[in-house]
């Protein structure tokens, strides 16, 4: 898989939904670990369509666009 130029959204396809934002970021190789994206969740370190998201949690829907660590992956399904 090849990673978008910086500031673009690369496309997760997501297979079941609802999918959790903790597990998006992993899944979507944002994060290493589960534990580690629920740590940067928690700190604020994560935007959902822009704003600051803190529910580990949140449920996601298609064509939501999660920004972490300079990358933003986009709800696919």
């Amino acid at each position: 898989m090849t990673r978008p130029n910086a500031g673009e959204a690369r496309s997760v396809r997501v297979t079941e939904m609802p999918i959790e934002l903790c597990q998006f970021i992993k899944f979507g190789g944002l994060s290493p670990s589960g534990g580690e994206a629920k740590v940067a969740i928690s700190e604020g370190r994560v935007l959902l369509n822009g704003a600051v998201e803190t529910r580990k949690r949140k449920k996601l829907a298609a064509g939501d666009r999660v920004t972490f660590a300079g990358e933003t992956i986009v709800v696919d399904v």
